[in-house]
C-alpha cells in the first residue's frame, strides 16, 4: 500500500530514520558527560600529555588498540574495572576504537614505570618477544613541537600554567607519549580496588620441591626478566638477587603486584604457577 505513494513513503522513512537518528546518537551525546557522569578524580590533560595524546593518534596508535574495557567478565579479568563514561569527560575526541591488534590501552597508565614504556616503544619485541609493533624508536629522536601548545589547552578548557608550558622544553616526542601512556585509567583507583586479599594464613606447596624449578626459571625469564634482568641483579625494575622476605608475602607481591611501584599484577599466572615463580626466586637466594 505504502509503496505506491513514494511521496507519503519518502516522508515515513525519513521520519523512521530521523527517530532512530535521535534515540541512538543525539540522546546520548546530550546525556554522557553531564555533572551527574563527571568522577570527581579524573582530571584534565597536562601539556605534556595532550602533545603525547596528539603523537599517538598520529601515529595511528588508536587503530591497534582500544581504549575501553566492556563490562564483560574476560575484559574485566584481564583489563580491570569496566569504563565508566565519566573517564572521558576531557577526551575530545574519544579512542574508544573497535579493534585490538594490540591489547586495550584503558588502564595502562601506572601499569609499568617509565623505563619500561620508554624500552617497550623504541624496541617492542626487546619486551614482549612474540610483539607485532613497529618500533618507535624515532620519536626519542625529535624534540617536541610545542608552537600551538598554549592554544590546543586554550580550546580544549584545560587548565595550565607558564611553568608547565616551560617544562615542554627539552623534551622529546617520546616523552610525550609516554606521560600520555601513563595517564590513561591512572585518575581512577581501580587498581587498588581490584587487587585480592588472602585471608588466612598461605602455605607454598611447592616447599623444597627443586622439581618445579625449571618452570620457575621459565616464567621468570617470560614475565619478569625484562625488568629485573635475566640474572636477577636488576634492569628497569630493582635487583631481586637477595629477597628476603616469607614466601607467603612474596606470593602476595606477585600475585597482586605493586601499584604504586609500576610492577603489574601476575595473577593472570594462577595460583601454582605463581608458586612455581616464588620457588625459582628463593632458591636463586639460596645459590
Amino acid at each position: 500500500m505504502w509503496e505506491k505513494k513514494p511521496f507519503l513513503f519518502l516522508i515515513l522513512a525519513t521520519a523512521a530514520m530521523l527517530v532512530g537518528t535521535i534515540i541512538t546518537m543525539v540522546l546520548p551525546f546530550v546525556w554522557v558527560n553531564t555533572e551527574a557522569d563527571r568522577i570527581a578524580s579524573v582530571s584534565p590533560y597536562t601539556p605534556l600529555e595532550q602533545e603525547g595524546r596528539d603523537i599517538y593518534i598520529r601515529e595511528g596508535c588508536n587503530n591497534c588498540h582500544t581504549q575501553t574495557v566492556r563490562p564483560l567478565v574476560a575484559e574485566v579479568l584481564r583489563y580491570g574495572e569496566y569504563s565508566k563514561s565519566g573517564e572521558f569527560a576531557y577526551d575530545r575526541p574519544f579512542l574508544w576504537g573497535s579493534k585490538r591488534t594490540g591489547p586495550d590501552l584503558a588502564r595502562i597508565g601506572g601499569k609499568y614505570p617509565d623505563a619500561w614504556h620508554t624500552q617497550h616503544m623504541a624496541a617492542p619485541t626487546a619486551m614482549i618477544p612474540r610483539s607485532n609493533m613497529p618500533a618507535y624508536a624515532f620519536l626519542g629522536e625529535r624534540s617536541l613541537d610545542t608552537g600551538h601548545t598554549r592554544r590546543k589547552m586554550e580550546v580544549l578548557g584545560f587548565p595550565c600554567t607558564d611553568e608547565e608550558i616551560a617544562g615542554l622544553q627539552g623534551k622529546n616526542e617520546l616523552d610525550a607519549v609516554v606521560a600520555y601512556l601513563q595517564k590513561l585509567g591512572s585518575d581512577i583507583p581501580w587498581r587498588q580496588a581490584a587487587q585480592t586479599r588472602v585471608v588466612g594464613e598461605l602455605t607454598n606447596p611447592y616447599l623444597g620441591d627443586s622439581s618445579v624449578i625449571a618452570e620457575g626459571e621459565g616464567l621468570y625469564d617470560q614475565h619478569c626478566a625484562v625488568c629485573h634482568g635475566k640474572d636477577l641483579a636488576g634492569d628497569i625494575g630493582p635487583d631481586i638477587q637477595d629477597l628476603d622476605m616469607a614466601d607467603a608475602e612474596l606470593y602476595q607481591i606477585l600475585y597482586n603486584g605493586l601499584p604504586e611501584g609500576g610492577m603489574p599484577a601476575f595473577d593472570s599466572l594462577g595460583s601454582t604457577r605463581v608458586w612455581k615463580l616464588v620457588n625459582y626466586l628463593k632458591y636463586q637466594k639460596r645459590h
